[in-house]
């Protein structure tokens, strides 16, 4: 059996680092999320507290953001009862508790990595009002702990700020 599964074409990429094509906002976090490993379902569940649709994928497709690829599924042998199944990641419960959290995280952690060149992301940080905000701060934070402090810093980052965004449920 096969499974259908996006990846981003160039200009998708293109997309997500410059703005160049003016992606819609409300499609951007599901951009970012495509990755070529997830089947579309999965991609549908995890954006869906966003109103985000097959439509959505659909409109990616047209417009050449996202590619289509095929997988064949492999078929697996049952797990030992013992293994534990994954968790998959959907976009959190946005309370007012959670906000601040976040909040509170992308400001201490531009503060201490980045310190006064940091001080524009501190601001958007602080405009931000929504998960999709910060999820789009989150890849440029990602992006600038990158440059100035290497892939190691930017991957430990990027999984606390998966803790924050996400909530991790059975799959």
């Amino acid at each position: 059996m096969d499974m259908i599964f996006f990846d981003k074409s160039e200009k998708g990429k293109e997309e997500l680092a410059t703005r160049k094509y003016q992606l819609p906002s409300k499609l951007r976090p599901l951009l970012v999320m495509i990755d070529g490993k997830h089947a579309a379902p999965d991609l549908l569940k995890k954006v869906a507290g966003l109103g985000l649709t097959e439509d959505s994928l659909n409109i990616l497709l047209e417009e050449g953001f996202i590619v289509q690829k095929m997988v064949e599924q492999v078929v697996s042998i049952p797990e030992p009862v013992a293994a534990t199944k994954p968790k998959s990641k959907v976009l959190c419960t946005p309370t007012p508790a959670r906000m601040l959290e976040i909040r509170n995280f992308f400001n201490e952690t531009i503060k201490a990595k980045l310190g006064l060149r940091g001080f524009g992301l501190q601001l958007k940080a602080e405009r931000a009002d929504n998960i999709v905000d910060f999820l789009e701060l989150g890849e440029t934070l990602i992006e600038s702990i990158q440059k100035s402090k290497g892939s190691d810093v930017a991957r430990q980052l990027q999984a606390e700020l998966d803790v924050l965004l996400y909530d991790f449920v059975d799959g």
